[in-house]
């Protein structure tokens, strides 16, 4: 249990310090840092799939429809970490933040939309609270929180199709990086060919970090598949929002992006839609314990 802590604590640190990772890179283009993210990423996969002789257990799990879904699930997950590099660098890390903090809710909604799962009142209330929450800041500032919402369906639609075939997290992002690996090393091939490859062109730190991508994305990943084996999946979904706080903190206090009285009251009701979603599940799962015991 005490590892199980760690590695779930480790997982979503990281995660939440990711800003200041791709703020060191704010030079090169967001798609180019996307697609060096994501060949290193299958190099050091590939890496460690060879290290533990995991790929005749690999391709024992691979099927036409695995392969599929994993590669739409790549596709996702390519798109979301593009926006969230791109988010970070245009200085919208705190809108970012928000995204993470709505996806337990668009998680229960997308459930609602694909299980046809029945949820209680209380649930509904911590959908329509969040829906207020945007919509205010949708009408505060006249435009849609666009990121944050792209960034929360993004991941949870990623999520649900990575339960469809439940690989562990090491196979499933092998697969779902070799997806999208060609077209990304043919873009950094074109930029290399037109001379306007960021990779070994600058300084030695700036090429250092960029092929450091691939260890720094799938190391959380790795323990939060570690993690989420040896404690509660209820404790994991409480330390999720480690990550977009520690986001949150950064975007205010460190880049000093702009956190008005608006945001305040947007987030204030997110903030207080998921105070009831939580308090809710953990009053729903108390009475559950007599009814099956």
């Amino acid at each position: 249990m005490k590892k199980g802590y760690l590695y779930a604590f480790l997982a979503y640190g990281m995660w939440g310090v990711f800003p200041l990772y791709w703020k060191a890179l704010q030079d090169v283009p967001s798609v180019q840092i996307l697609a060096h993210r994501v060949v290193w990423s299958l190099v050091f996969l590939v890496f460690l799939i060879s290290l533990r002789r995991e790929w005749e257990a690999l391709r024992g799990m691979l099927s036409r429809r695995v392969l599929l879904v994993y590669a739409l699930s790549g596709a996702l997950v390519t798109l979301n970490w593009g926006l969230y590099i791109w988010g970070v660098n245009a200085n919208h890390v705190v809108e970012a933040s928000l995204g993470y903090f709505i996806n337990p809710l668009v998680n229960v909604l997308l459930g609602v939309v694909f299980l046809r799962e029945r949820l209680r009142p209380a649930q509904w209330a911590a959908i329509g609270l969040a829906m207020v929450g945007v919509l205010y800041m949708t009408v505060a500032y006249g435009r849609l929180p666009w990121l944050a919402l792209a960034l929360a369906f993004t991941f949870g639609i990623y999520g649900y199709l990575k339960k469809t075939f439940p690989l562990n997290s090491l196979h499933g992002l092998t697969l779902e990086t070799g997806a999208v690996t060609p077209l990304m090393l043919a873009y950094l091939v074109y930029l290399e060919v037109n001379g306007q490859g960021a990779f070994l062109h600058g300084s030695a730190l700036r090429s250092f970090l960029l092929a450091l991508a691939g260890v720094v994305t799938a190391t959380p990943l790795l323990f939060f598949g570690m993690g989420a084996r040896l404690i509660p999946l209820s404790t994991m979904g409480l330390i999720q929002y480690l990550s977009p706080t520690i986001q949150f903190l950064l975007g205010v206090f460190l880049y000093h992006e702009p956190f008005d009285q608006a945001r305040l009251i947007g987030f204030g009701v997110v903030w207080l839609a998921l105070a009831l979603y939580l308090v809710e599940g953990y009053l729903h799962q108390r009475r559950a314990v007599p009814a099956t015991g």
